[in-house]
């Protein structure tokens, strides 16, 4: 599981469009979003690049944690 800092996360619409976004290009990845940490736990198969580049095309800043 790979842990990514995102900035620009504050409710439920955040949380459901990054968990939509990434399960779209992996419907078998695991997404836990925390809000107040302002960061997202990811387990997949695709590469960080590439959940980095999914969570910027939703309008948020993302980096490695």
């Amino acid at each position: 599981m790979q842990v990514f800092k995102v900035q620009g996360m504050s409710c439920g619409h955040c949380v459901r469009a990054i968990t939509q976004v990434l399960q779209g290009k992996d419907p078998a990845a695991t997404v836990q979003v925390d809000l107040a940490a302002k960061e997202v736990a990811v387990e997949s198969c695709l590469s960080n690049d590439e959940v980095i580049g999914l969570i910027s095309e939703e309008g948020y800043a993302v980096q490695l944690a």
